[in-house]
C-alpha cells in the first residue's frame, strides 16, 4: 500500500501584501494630487436693502464673442479704463447683463477681470 503524507491544514493566504499595495497606491495618489486652492467670486444675492444707483451708466453688456460697455463695443482689456473714468470709487456698482447665448465662462473671464482691477460691487442682471 501506498503511504501518503498526513493532510495539511489549509493556509490562509497573507494579507500583508495587499495592505503594502494598498499603501503604496495612497502615497501614490496623495503625492501626485494638486493641493491648489480654487479661485472664488463672492456673489451676494437679493436686492433688499441695497443702496440707489447713483451717477452715470455702467451697464457690461457680455455677449460669446462681443463686449460692450453702454452699448460701445470694447475690449476685454481697455474695459477696466473705462469704467474707471465712469466711477468716483471702486465701490460704485458696475451692472453685468450677460446675453442669452453667453456662457458661464465669458462672464467669470469679465468679473475677473473687473476684480482685478479693483471694482468691488458687481450686480448680474438677467437679459
Amino acid at each position: 500500500m501506498f503511504s501518503f503524507a498526513r493532510d495539511r491544514a489549509p493556509r490562509r493566504p497573507s494579507l500583508t501584501p495587499m495592505i503594502d499595495v494598498v499603501f503604496l497606491l495612497l502615497i501614490f495618489f496623495m503625492l501626485t494630487a494638486q493641493f491648489t486652492r480654487d479661485h472664488s467670486l463672492s456673489l451676494r444675492s437679493g436686492g433688499g436693502g441695497a443702496s440707489a444707483y447713483t451717477g452715470p451708466p455702467r451697464l457690461v453688456r457680455i455677449a460669446p464673442d462681443d463686449l460692450r460697455l453702454n452699448g460701445q463695443t470694447i475690449t476685454l482689456d481697455a474695459l477696466a479704463g473705462a469704467l474707471a473714468e465712469l466711477t468716483r470709487a471702486p465701490s460704485d456698482m458696475i451692472v453685468l447683463r450677460p446675453a442669452a447665448a453667453a456662457d458661464l465662462q465669458r462672464l467669470v473671464q469679465v468679473m475677473t477681470a473687473l476684480e482685478a482691477a479693483g471694482f468691488t460691487r458687481l450686480s448680474l442682471v438677467e437679459e
